[in-house]
């Protein structure tokens, strides 16, 4: 049964962390810690970008729950490997499929393309605001074309 309410601890980890990733975004990066995001919305991209330090402080986060319950893998455990998979997710989605950070592959799958396509009208705009889309894994249905 504890294996049971870990592996559910970690799903629902992943989902609020992707709720929590767009309201962070469209309320605190695009609000008061602009100056931080506005890094990742210029047009030249270096390697690190002032922008990063978000994903910095979500690890460490992750990382210090996952050590605070290592020894009996309580629930502070399976919270961080739920925020370390959605970073891993993040990671791989954000930076290596839509913004071709390292060239590492593209795809024509529906899903994927509608995700691109609204990460896009995102980034569009090279101000604070007006701004649209702002999860990572979810979008408005309008980009999704079968």
């Amino acid at each position: 049964m504890m294996a049971f309410l870990n592996i559910v601890i970690l799903f629902v980890t992943i989902v609020l962390m992707e709720a929590l990733s767009w309201a962070m975004h469209k309320y605190l990066f695009h609000g008061p810690l602009w100056f931080i995001h506005k890094t990742h919305h210029q047009e030249k991209h270096d390697w690190f970008e002032l922008n990063d330090l978000f994903s910095i402080g979500f690890a460490a986060f992750a990382l210090w729950l996952m050590w605070a319950g290592h020894t009996s893998l309580d629930y502070r455990f399976w919270i961080g490997t739920g925020i370390s998979i959605y970073g891993s997710i993040y990671f791989i989605f954000h930076d290596w499929f839509i913004h071709n950070r390292f060239k590492a592959f593209k795809s024509s799958n529906w899903y994927l393309a509608g995700i691109r396509r609204a990460h896009k009208i995102h980034h569009k705009s090279m101000r604070k605001s007006p701004s649209e889309e702002f999860g990572l894994l979810v979008a408005s249905k309008k980009w999704f074309k079968n």
